[in-house]
């Protein structure tokens, strides 16, 4: 193999790399300044709530949608009320907001995509091979050009959470429209109902299950990535317990850790108690 011309795959790589920074910044640049914005706008969002007052808005949400007083209402307020307690609070917020932004943005480019895959086996075949690549990628390798084009900061890690987490989205909205009976899309057909109305009035809340489970699989991966992120820059409880690794700091690193598993649990419940509420 020595006598064999390596492929310079790497050099292509650094030169497209470098290219792309520095001719396309005004890409990438706008696209920075939108999700700064935007996870700021939810950090100011959340944080006009005491803790006393948003923990009890999230027991109420759990109440609504759940209609039991037990079960993820009371542990909302018990496990809330501890991260308050441990003083991580400013903390799961900045968190919260990173990955509601990751989520939404996932979720707003996954269902349509996941739509028009649907619709169309040549996009299929392009589409799914690209999420089976972004579904094996290491997590760790999408940080690289990341903060080669986006820097270093909390942009870069919600592009990254985007990435690894919109393959679920896409997958489970294609299904879902796929599984709708085909009697039932005949029969619309036949009543002369155009493709918008047969999407909308049809296929969209047949397959709701469906996409559901993909927006709450894509919600669990964003926060998958907290830690991740945390590598290059992004703040919130990935810092803390990235901190505490690094520090040896066992301690601070197992109590941040729970906050993120209480944070990953409520909004879990939430959304499973969601979708069953939108399917009755």
């Amino acid at each position: 193999m020595n006598n064999i011309p390596s492929i310079p795959l790497v050099g292509f790589i650094d030169n497209l790399v470098e290219w792309l920074r520095l001719h396309a910044s005004f890409i990438f640049n706008p696209i920075r300044d939108f999700i700064n914005f935007t996870v700021e706008l939810f950090i100011k969002i959340f944080s006009v709530f005491p803790p006393l007052l948003f923990i009890i808005l999230v027991a109420a949400l759990a109440y609504y949608l759940t209609k039991k007083i037990k079960g993820i209402t009371i542990f909302s307020i018990l496990s809330l009320l501890l991260i308050w307690n441990l003083d991580y609070w400013d903390d799961m917020v900045i968190t919260l907001s990173i990955v509601v932004t990751s989520a939404l943005l996932a979720i707003i480019i996954g269902i349509p995509l996941g739509i028009w895959t649907s619709k169309s086996e040549s996009v299929e075949k392009v589409i799914m091979p690209l999420l089976d690549f972004m579904q094996t990628m290491p997590a760790f390798v999408y940080l690289i050009p990341a903060v080669s084009f986006f820097g270093i900061g909390m942009a870069p890690g919600v592009i990254s959470s985007v990435i690894f987490a919109m393959p679920p989205a896409v997958r489970m909205t294609n299904l879902g429209i796929k599984e709708v009976p085909s009697d039932l899309v005949e029969a619309a057909d036949s009543f002369g109902s155009t493709p918008k109305q047969k999407l909308f009035e049809l296929e969209l809340p047949m397959a709701k299950p469906s996409i559901m489970a993909g927006i709450n699989q894509t919600l669990m991966l964003t926060l998958s990535m907290v830690v991740v992120a945390s590598m290059i820059g992004a703040p919130g409880l990935g810092n803390v317990i990235y901190t505490s690794v690094s520090r040896n700091d066992v301690g601070v690193g197992f109590a941040s850790g729970i906050a993120i598993v209480i944070l990953a649990v409520i909004l879990d419940r939430l959304t499973q108690a969601l979708s069953k509420k939108n399917n009755r």
